[in-house]
């Protein structure tokens, strides 16, 4: 038996194309020599529809587009789709073969944390589900399934010989290697090879990463897809077990990230129909890796790149941001902002009489900023990408309605120190950040002599606190008695909980760990806990 495995990039709701798409990977697997073709989970529809699983018509639409693959011959099709029986829905994968339905498959596992909420919308099955391929017994798990131990189990009680696995499963770091042990200890617990395919690109905050792989029934993984592109990945099952076949490279762990963020950039400007992206640049690192992201998801010749220094702003900044553009080819100009700064405060001053200078004026720098960036997206339909890095986020140094304002947060999941890391790496790759850019102390540039350090602490440690906070979900006592000074702790936890009304009106951003300030962080904003 040949299995092809269907790693594509759907559109969420475009249920006509993505059909499309799945037909076409079903021809291009009849001629490999395929009998059965499995797609990933929610294929018709694209992973998640979120709240469209609460229409009636979305049913609809979705019992159409099975008919039509119905009308498939010459192999054997598991489509992963949603289905609606009565008052219930379920995540399900249907067996379809020369114009008969063989069996419908329902999740039985629905995950409800961190970015998931399965059990909003479905209802868990409750049966295996095992079909004859020749003489083959193919059993059908959904993604979270196969995190468990019973699912699996129950179908090789029920005979199967070889289990395939739909999965929408999002990047973090380290999810390849993490899904490679998974499905190992269920081949070692069964006794049975695994076929695990998975979804490719971007929706909303959520990355797939693809990189699709089989596993034998000793563990060991025999096949694998690349990472991040489409694929149609064959492996051969015979003699009980399946075969060696092709085994792309994967990416590293710094190049992950980066191709995240990229692959983030270019499905989200992609499939909202924006012509391309607008950034403004500082000469600073952030700035930077998200221009360097955008040029790489977009070509040069979609991005535009816009310097607006003030007063505080450093002549190496302009500099070394003319000399990234020159380097890129993008389109690139500059808009001085003192005269429209010193007409607010102008403007400004009977209400500011008597009151002394403060963050309120380095605010209105980035307003400013935030406004001609806004206008010209207006102007030429282009998406304002926000720079902001997650450390940022986590403290509040942002400024709302200036630096925040955009509609894509590229870093947004990003730590400084790992920012300094993909600036790095990207440099290897071809050196297209001046390497002033990241040598130079961070600042804002909105005062005389600004550093971040001077309102932060050092990017290490408040980096390393963030994740044992945010991410790792550590109390504050937790990490003091690690050795961090208590100072910074409680500094840091008390900015990130006293700018949580920030973070609610920012943009969203690729998801790029395990928890990150977007689906899977949901705190209250009035919040006296502590």
């Amino acid at each position: 038996m040949r299995i092809a495995l269907a790693q594509f990039n759907p559109v969420v709701g475009d249920i006509a194309g993505n059909t499309r798409k799945i037909l076409g990977l079903a021809h291009a697997a009849i001629a490999q020599g395929a009998d059965v073709l499995v797609t990933p989970e929610l294929a018709l529809t694209g992973y998640s529809p979120e709240d469209l699983l609460l229409r009636d018509s979305f049913y609809r639409a979705c019992s159409q587009a099975l008919d039509e693959l119905l009308e498939l011959d010459g192999i054997t099709l598991v489509v992963g789709h949603p289905a609606r029986m009565g008052a219930e829905r379920f995540n399900a994968a249907t067996v379809l073969r020369d114009g008969n339905r063989l069996g419908q498959y329902h999740k039985m596992q629905l995950p409800n944390d961190e970015v998931f909420d399965e059990c909003r919308y479905f209802t868990p099955g409750a049966a295996p589900l095992v079909f004859q391929q020749g003489d083959a017994k193919v059993g059908v798990l959904i993604c979270e399934d196969v995190w468990s131990v019973d699912p699996a189990a129950e179908a090789a009680d029920a005979g199967a010989d070889v289990v395939v696995v739909l999965n929408a499963s999002p990047f973090h770091r380290n999810k390849i290697e993490t899904r490679h042990d998974v499905v190992r200890f269920r081949a070692e617990e069964t006794g049975l090879p695994f076929a695990y395919v998975n979804l490719s690109g971007g929706q909303d905050e959520l990355v797939f990463d693809g990189a699709s792989f089989a596993v034998n029934r000793a563990g060991e993984v025999v096949a694998q897809a690349a990472a991040y592109d489409d694929e149609l990945l064959i492996v051969d099952f015979d003699g009980g077990d399946l075969l060696p076949g092709a085994k792309a490279a994967l990416p590293g762990p710094l190049e992950s990230v980066y191709r995240t963020l990229v692959t983030g950039v270019r499905d989200y400007i992609g499939k909202n129909g924006f012509p391309g992206a607008l950034l403004g640049l500082s000469g600073g690192i952030d700035s930077a890796l998200t221009l360097a992201v955008a040029v790489d998801a977009l070509g040069a010749d979609k991005v535009h790149a816009v310097m607006m220094p003030s007063r505080y702003t450093a002549d190496i900044s302009v500099t070394d941001s003319r000399d990234m553009v020159a380097r890129l080819g993008v389109k690139y100009e500059e808009i001085e902002i003192w005269p429209m700064y010193e007409s607010f405060v102008q403007a400004l001053a009977p209400s500011f009489a008597g009151l002394a200078e403060d963050t309120t004026e380095e605010n209105l720098q980035a307003r400013i900023r935030g406004t001609l960036l806004m206008a010209l997206s207006n102007k030429s339909g282009k998406l304002v990408l926000t720079t902001g890095n997650k450390s940022e986020m986590t403290t509040g140094y942002c400024t709302l309605y200036g630096d925040m304002a955009g509609g894509f947060a590229v870093l947004k999941d990003v730590a400084k120190t790992l920012v300094f890391e993909l600036c790095r790496w990207r440099n290897l790759q071809g050196e297209i950040i001046p390497e002033r850019i990241i040598t130079r102390p961070p600042s804002a540039e909105l005062r005389p002599d600004q550093t971040d350090q001077d309102s932060l602490p050092p990017y290490e440690v408040l980096d390393a606190i963030m994740a044992r906070y945010v991410e790792e979900n550590l109390s504050a006592d937790a990490i003091i008695a690690e050795g961090y000074a208590e100072a910074d702790v409680r500094r840091v936890v008390r900015l990130l909980k006293v700018n949580e009304y920030k973070r609610r009106q920012a943009p969203v951003g690729p998801r790029v760990t395990h928890r990150g300030f977007g689906k899977d962080w949901r705190y209250p904003i009035t919040n006296k806990f502590s």
